[in-house]
């Protein structure tokens, strides 16, 4: 059993709603073992969108990361996400943040995800459930990151039902 964590975002129709959904959908191939509150986010990159609402949580489970990276693909298309712009609204989004402290690049997937030290949307999360996981790759742990994260406080906002 490896420990991964994965990302999860929502800004269209029932947003808690498909969050917690994709949460159940991950339980046949990966034990939860941790997730973290609900976050209220400002979109990235294309800001003409509704707020998404972002969660990170943390499992364990037997696939490869190519095996779980097809398994978070078939769950989203389950539940109904379909292909449109990059960075546009979407029923559900999962990612693969790390994979226990492999480094993995192959193309469609790139472990831990590249992105991960410019978004608030997914540190602010992670904080609370794997603060002082150290990122492979950059040496430093998700509070570090988050610490040296330049981001306006006011455009993530922790649920008033999860705090």
């Amino acid at each position: 059993m490896v420990e991964a964590y994965v990302a999860l975002g929502s800004n269209v129709g029932n947003r808690e709603a498909n969050i917690k959904a994709a949460l159940k959908f991950l339980e046949p191939k990966a034990k939860l073992k941790a997730v973290s509150p609900l976050y209220e986010t400002k979109p990235m990159y294309m800001e003409q969108q509704e707020w998404f609402l972002n969660a990170t949580a943390k499992i364990e489970t037997n696939l490869t990361p190519k095996e779980l990276l097809s398994f978070l693909k078939s769950i989203e298309q389950k539940m109904g996400r379909k292909p449109t712009q990059r960075n546009g609204p979407r029923i559900i989004d999962l990612d693969i943040l790390f994979y226990g402290g492999q480094v993995v690049d192959e193309g469609d997937l790139q472990v831990p995800h590249p992105k991960i030290a410019e978004r608030a949307f997914v540190l602010v999360p992670l904080s609370k459930i794997a603060g002082d996981f150290v990122h492979p790759t950059i040496g430093k742990t998700i509070m570090q990151l988050l610490g040296e994260l330049k981001y306006d406080h006011s455009e993530i906002k922790q649920r008033d039902d999860d705090k």
